[in-house]
């Protein structure tokens, strides 16, 4: 897999992959989290515009998987990271995950962040093998504590949640 900078027509790719990686939260009674949808090209387009948005592109250069970030508080913040389900299991998440690392030591950030489900074997867990820790609440930093806030307004709640680093 080649990792590169997403270009402004493969958004809408984008879109389609966020799709059928929420498929398999269905088998998991998150219906509400399969059936929601990916963020609109103009999010999808600011991400992109600031740098943020990487692909992982097969051998004929289609996107098969990305991941989108954004610095918060001094570290740089996984919005979001999805594989195509057809291309799982190839540690294409991990390599997004060792490109977006070297970006944020590139930019002088201390360490990358996310908010996850807890008990979604491929979230926390995942990322745990990964390195990253689960944060305390007293842990929080602002701008985590905001984007807890707004997942709670989004009703992301309903299932256990956590906000994990990796330095």
């Amino acid at each position: 897999m080649r990792i590169r900078p997403a270009a402004p027509h493969e958004l809408p790719a984008l879109q389609d992959i966020e799709r059928a990686a929420g498929v398999p939260f269905r088998d998991l009674g998150m219906t509400a989290i399969a059936d929601d949808e990916p963020p609109a090209v103009e999010v999808l387009e600011r991400y992109r515009a600031a740098g943020r948005t990487w692909v992982a592109a097969d051998d004929a250069d289609r996107p098969v998987a990305y991941l989108v970030a954004e610095p918060v508080d001094g570290a740089l913040h996984i919005e979001q990271v999805s594989v195509h389900p057809d291309f799982a299991r190839l540690r294409i998440g991990h390599t997004l995950i060792e490109y977006a690392a070297r970006h944020a030591r590139e930019e002088g950030l201390t360490g990358l962040t996310l908010t996850t489900f807890a008990e979604v074997p491929w979230n926390a867990p995942y990322y745990a093998r990964l390195g990253f820790d689960a944060l305390e609440e007293t842990e929080l930093t602002p701008g985590l504590r905001k984007i807890r806030t707004h997942e709670a307004e989004l009703g992301l709640d309903r299932w256990p949640r956590v906000c994990m680093r990796r330095d």
